[in-house]
């Protein structure tokens, strides 16, 4: 099970008026490990509540540092917090790093990859980008980055480093919406129709070996359904979905058996059991924290994959599921802050990430 670990910040330093750029380290001066791709979930206190959120590793896996971007966001609490309190020297508290947004790197592979980031979602293609560029030295990158203005681009500057650094095998097309570049295909919003006509021009899709997709979710099933439609297979594009739980909306509920006030279940966290009547409706999640477990959890939106768990005996509905792929929901894992069981009775096993 994934534990919490104390982290010092070691330097902040903005990357637009709205984003901040944090480095972090292990308090015992050790290097954490991590997975291009892969995020923190952070743990502090505000107000006497507990807050957690999940922000993406901008790192490469060779820069021997933890580096998060936090984009202040209108009524987010942490992040809102992060850009107002946090300085270099203060603690703070982190899961280890979890997250499936990559694919395996080799040195002696020559790839070619795409990333498409809107916003703040080039922070973990940033890592992915940072990471293929030093482990795989014959492989190549392509990032088409879309953001409002040229005042938005996070990283600006540290993309424009290693564009120089690596002018042959680092390819950057930026999308600005209110910005004129002098190209039309450069300016705008990203839709159907640009996207083909940039996969006619300047994105050779057909010679991409895997793409890297962090963005609002509409506006990355429409670049996946066009790279698709240029002939790159399903499973060579990989998603990390950038959204938060919609405050002020009513909770969704799941389709459960009618007759069912309740549930007897028994949830398996670090090896132990503990048995938890359910109220109808209840998520496996809150129900865990109810009972003064020390569940995992980050989002509790269905975006992120921290609380995941199998389901042993009994089944659950999942209200929302932007985390986990088709093969791992056949086998029986589902997001507990999302699962609301279906039957009487359910035993679900926390997973050792």
């Amino acid at each position: 099970m994934a534990k919490f670990i104390p982290l010092i910040v070691t330097d902040i330093h903005r990357t637009t008026a709205d984003a901040i750029a944090v480095r972090l380290k292990p308090v015992d001066g050790s290097t954490l490990p991590f997975t291009q791709g892969q995020y923190l979930t952070f743990r502090t206190e505000i107000d006497g509540t507990e807050i957690r959120r999940a922000y993406s590793i901008s790192a490469g896996v060779t820069d021997q540092t933890l580096e998060v971007g936090i984009k202040r966001v209108k009524g987010g609490a942490f992040s809102n917090w992060a850009h107002d309190n946090l300085k270099p020297g203060d603690m703070i508290e982190a899961l280890s790093p979890m997250g499936a947004f990559h694919t395996p790197l080799s040195p002696d592979r020559a790839k070619h990859y795409l990333g498409f980031a809107i916003g703040s979602g080039i922070t973990p293609i940033l890592s992915i980008l940072r990471s293929v560029l030093a482990v795989e030295p014959h492989s190549r990158f392509t990032l088409i980055y879309a953001n409002r203005a040229a005042r938005d681009v996070m990283f600006r500057e540290e993309l424009e480093d290693l564009k120089n650094e690596h002018l042959t095998r680092l390819n950057i097309v930026h999308i600005l919406k209110n910005d004129p570049q002098g190209i039309d295909l450069f300016t705008g919003r990203i839709d159907a129709e640009k996207l083909d006509q940039m996969f006619k021009i300047w994105v050779p899709v057909r010679s991409a070996d895997a793409a890297f997709i962090c963005g609002p979710e509409p506006a990355m099933e429409v670049i996946a359904e066009r790279l698709q439609a240029h002939g790159m297979p399903k499973d060579a594009i990989k998603y990390e979905l950038f959204a938060s739980a919609q405050p002020g909306q009513l909770p969704q509920r799941a389709i459960a058996d009618d007759k069912a006030t309740g549930t007897k279940a028994t949830i398996i966290l670090d090896g132990t059991a503990q048995a938890i009547d359910m109220a109808a409706g209840e998520t496996v999640l809150d129900a865990a924290l109810r009972a003064g477990l020390d569940a995992p959890y980050a989002c509790k939106a269905g975006v992120c994959s921290t609380c995941m768990c199998t389901v042993r005996e009994g089944a659950a509905e999942m209200l929302t599921n932007h985390a986990l792929e088709d093969y791992e929901v056949a086998r029986g894992v589902v997001l507990s802050c999302q699962a609301v069981p279906t039957g009487d009775e359910i035993t679900v096993e926390y997973l050792d990430h």
